[in-house]
């Protein structure tokens, strides 16, 4: 386990981070007067994620590689984040459902309704709803996590 300290470290800095995000979108009203702007203010998560993984790997490469980390090195290391990430995606899920925003899943289903994204209300509803966003939350965790590990272990890693 110690192996893998600063993975999990980084891990559930990431986890807190991105409840932190939504709690945030919801006290800046993008799950509810302003709605129609959080399917693309969301996107701005990907900034505090990547720099999450960029100093993650910058910490395992000083305090468990002295310095000197391969491009390997460097992804197995976030691919052991995403992986982390991606087993409390479903706990994370339900907090941003049941606690921070419960609020969130009507509003949604009402505004993709109103705006015709949705044809029927048992299409959003099929769409919008825990067990979806908990699936989904499970696959972009471990794709994104992935892409995110490539990029940022090739910044990284050491120069020969």
């Amino acid at each position: 386990m110690e192996k893998y300290y600063t993975e999990i470290k980084w891990a559930f800095i990431f986890i807190v981070t991105s409840l932190l995000w939504m709690v945030l979108e919801k006290v800046t009203g993008l799950h509810s007067n302003h709605i129609d702007k959080q399917q693309y203010l969301t996107m701005g998560f990907m900034v505090p994620a990547i720099w999450i993984y960029v100093l993650a790997l910058k910490d395992k490469k000083k305090k468990d590689y002295r310095g000197r980390m391969t491009f390997k090195q460097g992804f197995i290391s976030g691919l052991i984040i995403s992986v982390i990430v991606a087993l409390f995606s479903p706990l994370t899920q339900w907090i941003t459902t049941y606690v921070i925003t419960p609020e969130f899943f009507p509003n949604v289903i009402e505004y993709s309704l109103k705006t015709g994204y949705h044809k029927t209300r048992a299409e959003a509803e099929a769409f919008f709803n825990f067990e979806n966003y908990a699936k989904q939350g499970l696959v972009g965790a471990i794709g994104m996590g992935i892409v995110t590990s490539l990029v940022v272990a090739f910044f990284v890693k050491s120069k020969r």
